[in-house]
């Protein structure tokens, strides 16, 4: 089983009430191996949402308590992103869950790069606090970007 951002997955889950449809994903949804997921709404918020980049860090460092996930109007959301992240967590605990895609430049699900908490598109090395998480537990992450064929084919067992 493979967690993957329920956006990408043509859902409409991001904040602001749309998807990010990958068709190369979603080439390979029948065979019922993906487990959806929005850390975002695990975590309690609503969709569609305010914008939230992690502010003076990474998802590491949100996850340490040295940072925090503010929203486009100021408003701290930290507490719904880890509780979501730790949801997520829990999920992969129960399933057997062997890698998670997950989408670029999110404050929860950013893998490589998220934005920089200044809300300007400028983005940083780092991941998101639920990418960051799961890394942290052992559990291989992707984004969407390092998706491929040949990739999903081996997470699939093909």
């Amino acid at each position: 089983m493979i967690l993957v951002s329920s956006c990408l997955l043509g859902l409409d889950t991001k904040y602001n009430g749309t998807s990010n449809c990958n068709d190369l994903l979603l080439k390979y949804s029948h065979l019922e191996k993906y487990i959806p997921i929005c850390p975002e709404q695990l975590g309690g918020l609503p969709t569609p949402r305010e914008a939230a980049e992690i502010k003076a860090g990474t998802g590491e460092d949100v996850i340490k308590g040295h940072a925090k996930v503010i929203t486009v109007k100021g408003e701290d959301c930290t507490y719904y992103f880890v509780k979501g992240a730790k949801e997520v967590l829990k999920l992969a605990k129960m399933l057997p869950v062997s890698a998670a895609i997950l989408k670029e430049k999110s404050p929860s699900c950013g893998c490589n790069e998220i934005y920089d908490g200044t809300f300007a598109n400028s983005l940083i090395r780092g991941a998101g606090v639920t990418a960051e998480l799961l890394r942290q537990n052992g559990i291989r992450v992707y984004s969407e970007n390092e998706v491929t064929d040949k990739l999903l084919q081996s997470l699939l067992c093909l």
